[in-house]
């Protein structure tokens, strides 16, 4: 396979390298299933008189064994503890606490050490597995694709260069049956749209929304996947968004917006935000939610000082 570039993930990048990558959208949960390791867990520290804590890559704790880590903050760059690592990425750290001073600590040591190793090599075979039955569905729908003279264009929004609707709607089911969680959503409502049209004609109402697509992508990162999902609407993905990156960018896109110089248009958004946690929610489901915390968004922004002012000044 070597060389060869697939669409895989979230944009067509070479395989080895999106093996590489893709393991950041990874948890300990997409990785494992968390019950059967705390039941195993539990009896190797039964069988040890070990206590045993279990945090992710960030050191938030996952499953905890025992009494001996109540009130204890996992330092994960200082006090890493034993690093479980999937594609060489670190994915969580296990903390031990013997509570028989008298047991062989070799043999103690070994059989962690092993444990860890197994759940390493566990973790490589699913994350494979999973990444490579999303590149067969990839694959087979650009064979498909390819069937019916598919064209990268196609995937496009013609105005504003984004995904179109229909593209993006794939790329959420893509993600949805990839069970990566959490995915921040946003619902981007370009305020006022139909007062440039009704002023200003199809021409600038039409620059209006490359105006606003134009800044959604400056501000975006590479992964972000942004989608014109209606006429003055489009929505944001954000694969394994963290903390507040999301609202960062809702910021900047707004604050962008507010500050654009132009002789006619005051470019202006409203943006709501959720955030799909569990895999049985669905992207479509949680765009609708996001759809709601816009009007919201909205509501605050159409009566907040000045705005009526800076949408008139050239009436």
């Amino acid at each position: 396979m070597k060389g060869v570039v697939f669409a895989m993930g979230y944009d067509a990048i070479p395989y080895e390298k999106r093996i590489k990558e893709n393991i950041r959208n990874y948890t300990l949960s997409n990785l494992f299933d968390m019950e059967i390791v705390k039941k195993y867990l539990s009896n190797l520290a039964e069988m040890l008189e070990i206590n045993i804590l279990l945090t992710d890559r960030h050191g938030e704790k996952e499953i905890v064994i025992g009494d001996s880590f109540l009130g204890f903050h996992p330092d994960v760059v200082s006090q890493p503890g034993r690093k479980l690592r999937v594609q060489n990425r670190t994915v969580g750290h296990l903390y031990i606490n013997a509570l028989n001073t008298g047991r062989d600590e070799r043999l103690m040591n070994e059989m962690v050490d092993g444990t860890v190793e197994l759940l390493a090599k566990l973790g490589e075979e699913v994350y494979l597995h999973r990444e490579g039955s999303i590149y067969l569905e990839e694959l087979e729908k650009q064979l498909s694709d390819k069937k019916h003279h598919t064209t990268g264009n196609e995937r496009e929004d013609v105005l504003t260069g984004v995904f179109n609707k229909l593209y993006f709607e794939t790329k959420m089911k893509i993600i949805d049956r990839s069970e990566v969680v959490p995915v921040a959503v946003l619902n981007v409502n370009i305020n006022d749209w139909k007062y440039a049209n009704d002023n200003f004609g199809d021409e600038e109402s039409d620059r209006l929304i490359k105006i606003v697509a134009d800044i959604l992508k400056e501000e975006a990162n590479p992964y972000f996947i942004i989608g014109r999902i209606d006429g003055d609407v489009f929505g944001v993905l954000i694969p394994m968004a963290e903390d507040g990156e999301a609202e960062g960018y809702a910021a900047r896109v707004q604050d962008r917006c507010f500050t654009y110089e132009d002789p006619i248009l005051a470019p202006s958004v409203a943006v709501g935000i959720v955030y799909k946690t569990n895999i049985e929610e669905t992207l479509e489901e949680k765009l609708s939610d996001a759809e709601y915390e816009m009007f919201d968004n909205k509501f605050e922004i159409k009566n907040s000082e000045g705005y009526r002012e800076r949408l008139e000044k050239k009436i």
